[in-house]
């Protein structure tokens, strides 16, 4: 069952403080450089093994990849949800996070696991909780993160020992403060009766000016470490991408506002107006900041505003995994609900796409790199349909 029930909005903030972590922690790792295989020792650019590097956060590293939809069974394979599960009472992240199971939550299904045939080497630094400073060079101001040195200094190793051809970058949502957004919003759902969309837009608006110029210094971060390794801009791409809404609007949500519902049950405790806000406003925003900091350096725009449409947490064209509902990429939800009290998993995987949804990403990113490397796309999902099903639109 998911952790929120019996919290009612006569208690104490403290009961659900740990809504704070269940925003978007984004991953980053060094421990599993070479998680898609071995390099070339010394090899030169164009001389190794072609690789495909994913570099930022949560978004990008497979946080939520143990989970194949939502169900509240808290037994056994959960009804089929659980990719952790090994028999009886015994669970294991590992299986899905190998050595990161405890921090970076790098799964085997991330996107740039999930992409296919894109390069021989699929090379996952992306990191949980990362924020842009956790991508700069340690020279350039850069934060070593989770024991893990920045992501541009992992960067100058894979491509001394690689042939890299494309780098799949998402960051800047732990700069905004993701989880801080879905805490308060979470809180005036359960406990104030009041919105968060004003105080939130506010606090966005203060930020992004400031977030975005990190964005694109990311950017420019990974261009130097290519260049001093010997590859020309042109000898390889950046696929810089945006986030997906991890809940769907009001009026698509199965679940009625004017009960607990949605808290108890679909782990989407969030008011209408919220959901709206965050769907039609706050994601198309920040889409549209990083659009402009893609065109301004010059990189591939891959937004993923419109990829979990239908197949959000609570959404109702889809549904909650049970004894009756099989797991299923054609019926699940690709996102992972709130478990405030980590009756199932680790709070830190809430409101992230899982497995389903990275399979989704992976297909997004293949199209993307079938594309002229200054394109931008939208990437949206066939109803009905699998990760196979994903398509690419022109980007609003």
């Amino acid at each position: 069952m998911i952790g929120f029930r019996n919290v009612s909005k006569d208690r104490d903030p403290s009961r659900v403080r740990r809504l704070a972590c269940a925003a978007v922690t984004v991953p980053l790792a060094a421990g599993a450089l070479l998680a898609g295989g071995a390099g070339t020792a010394g090899a030169t650019p164009g001389t190794g093994p072609t690789a495909v590097v994913s570099m930022g956060d949560s978004y990008i590293s497979g946080e939520a990849g143990r989970w194949k939809g939502n169900s509240l069974t808290n037994t056994g394979s959960r009804n089929g949800t659980d990719r952790g599960w090994i028999s009886g009472s015994t669970y294991d992240p590992a299986k899905v996070y190998g050595a990161t199971a405890g921090g970076c939550h790098r799964s085997d299904s991330a996107e740039v696991h999930s992409a296919g045939a894109v390069a021989d080497v699929a090379v996952n630094l992306a990191c949980s909780g990362a924020t842009s400073d956790n991508v700069f060079r340690a020279a350039n101001g850069g934060v070593s993160y989770r024991g893990e040195a920045p992501q541009a200094d992992q960067l100058a190793a894979v491509a001394a020992g690689h042939d890299v051809k494309v780098i799949a970058l998402s960051i800047g949502g732990n700069d905004l403060g993701f989880a801080d957004i879905i805490e308060n919003c979470a809180y005036d759902f359960i406990l104030w009766n009041s919105y968060c969309y004003d105080d939130q837009q506010y606090a966005v608006d203060q930020k992004i000016d400031a977030v975005m110029g990190k964005v694109g210094k990311s950017v420019d971060e990974v261009r130097a470490v290519m260049r001093t390794a010997g590859y020309a801009d042109s000898s390889y791409r950046i696929v810089l991408q945006s986030y997906p809404s991890p809940i769907p609007r009001g009026a698509e949500n199965r679940y009625t506002q004017s009960d607990w519902s949605r808290l108890n049950t679909g782990g989407c405790p969030f008011w209408n107006r919220d959901s709206d806000w965050a769907r039609d406003s706050l994601v198309p925003q920040i889409a549209g900041r990083i659009k402009g900091v893609a065109a301004a350096k010059g990189v591939q725009f891959l937004d993923l505003r419109d990829m979990l449409q239908g197949r959000e947490v609570c959404a109702k064209a889809s549904k909650q995994v049970s004894s009756t509902v099989p797991a299923s990429a054609k019926t699940s939800e690709w996102a992972r609900w709130i478990d405030n009290n980590e009756s199932q998993g680790l709070i830190q995987e809430s409101m992230h796409p899982n497995h389903y949804g990275q399979l989704a990403a992976g297909r997004c990113l293949a199209l993307a790199v079938a594309q002229p490397a200054n394109s931008a796309s939208g990437c949206r999902n066939t109803a009905g349909g699998d990760h196979t099903g994903m398509f690419l639109t022109p980007a609003p």
